[in-house]
This record gives C-alpha cells, structure tokens and sequence, in this order.
C-alpha cells in the first residue's frame, strides 16, 4: 500500500510538473500589475519589451482615488508612432498587437490637477498571438500528445476565464472606491450645508432682536 500510495504521489507531482512547463512553453505571458500613485502636473512613464513581433499587449488601468478619478494616458511604440490618446479618462481596457519589436511606453499624465495626486491601478500583458494558429496545425488526433494538448487547450482557456474575473473583480474594486468617495463628497456637503445653515439663523435671531430693541428704545424716548 505504501509503494502504491507512493507512485501515485510521485505521478501527481510529475503531472503538475509537466503542466508547469506547458504553461512556460506554450503561453510566455510576461505581466506586470502595479498599483502608483500619480502627483500633481507629475507625468509618469512605464515600458514593456516585445522580443519578436505580433505579441498581443493588454492594456488596463483604472483611477481608484484623487480629483475626478481622471488622468490623461498616452501610449507609444519603439518608433515612437502614438497608438493610444486619452485625456481625463477614468479606466480602460484595451488589447493591440505589437507590430514592432521593442520597447513599448505606457505614459500617465496628472497634469490638469493643480494639487490632488491620483492613485492609478494598472496592468501590462505581453503574450504571444500565434498560439491559436500553431494548435490548429498540430495533430491531435492520437498518442498521448493528444491528451497534453487538449489539457494544455483547458488550462489555456481556463486561464482566461481567470483573467476575465480578475479585471470584473478590479472593475467592482473601481466602482467601490469612487462610490465611496462620493458618499464622504455628499456628507461634507451635507454637514457644511447644515453649519452654514445654522450660523444664518444665528444671525438672523441676532439681527431680530436688535431691530426689536432698537424700536423699544426710540419709541420710549419720543414718549419722554
């Protein structure tokens, strides 16, 4: 029972083993998920590498607080030919292909806000494209090569459904963080509304009772 339960341990660890290369082999995502924090008339710049050509890049980002959660993005490829233009936006998703190898800039610009810094969550993807292409020219029909690339195939897809529940996640994230700002906006509304409020009624009692006794007082005199 124990060689047994041993060799199954031992087949286990081989088959996660070889799933892990799969993954290295096959897909080669290169991702970077950063959380910044942008200040006022600052512009910040980040950069992804793409070593060959026609790599898909994935592009997200989201303000989660500061000002009106806008901020202004500016992306440029290795000659420096604009792909991506977006002023005073709140978040993006967006995927193209890199149709040159090199370095890639991801740029963010806070220069509208004269004091308030922006906290910017964002994500860089880079994975090559030609996956799909070179699994329909594989033959799957039989051997155990069938039966890695159809789990390769699952993990594959599996993997992107994870992904797209990643980004839901930092949607609902997103919508949180600004719903929650606008509430503290409403109660100092609120509570400087009501003190302004009440320090008109002040006044006015006080103006009130000055008229009142000044009228006493000049109608006592003109009866002397």
């Amino acid at each position: 029972m124990a060689s047994t339960r041993s060799s199954s341990c031992l087949a286990l660890v081989a088959l996660s083993t070889l799933f892990s290369l799969i993954l290295l082999a096959h897909h080669r995502v290169e991702a970077t998920a950063l959380t910044y924090n942008v200040a006022a008339h600052e512009k910040a710049c980040f950069y992804t590498w793409a070593d060959v050509p026609k790599k898909k890049i994935a592009f997200y980002f989201a303000v989660q607080s500061g000002g009106a959660f806008d901020i202004d993005v500016d992306v440029k490829d290795p000659k420096q030919k604009q792909l991506l233009s977006l002023e005073k936006e709140r978040q993006g998703d967006y995927v193209f292909t890199a149709n040159e190898a090199g370095e890639y800039s991801f740029c963010f610009s806070n220069d509208m806000s004269t004091f308030a810094e922006k906290v910017l969550d964002f994500e860089i993807t880079v994975e090559n494209e030609k996956r799909a292409a070179e699994m329909d020219q594989k033959e799957r029909g039989k051997g155990p090569q069938a039966q890695t690339d159809a789990m390769d195939e699952s993990l594959f897809r599996l993997a992107g459904e994870l992904g797209r529940i990643d980004r839901m996640q930092k949607y609902f994230r997103t919508r949180e963080n600004r719903n929650f700002s606008t509430v503290v906006s409403t109660e100092n509304r609120i509570f400087w509304f009501s003190l302004t409020e009440l320090i008109l009624i002040v006044a006015m009692a006080m103006v009130q009772v000055y008229v009142i006794r000044t009228f006493f007082s000049g109608s006592r005199r003109t009866h002397v």
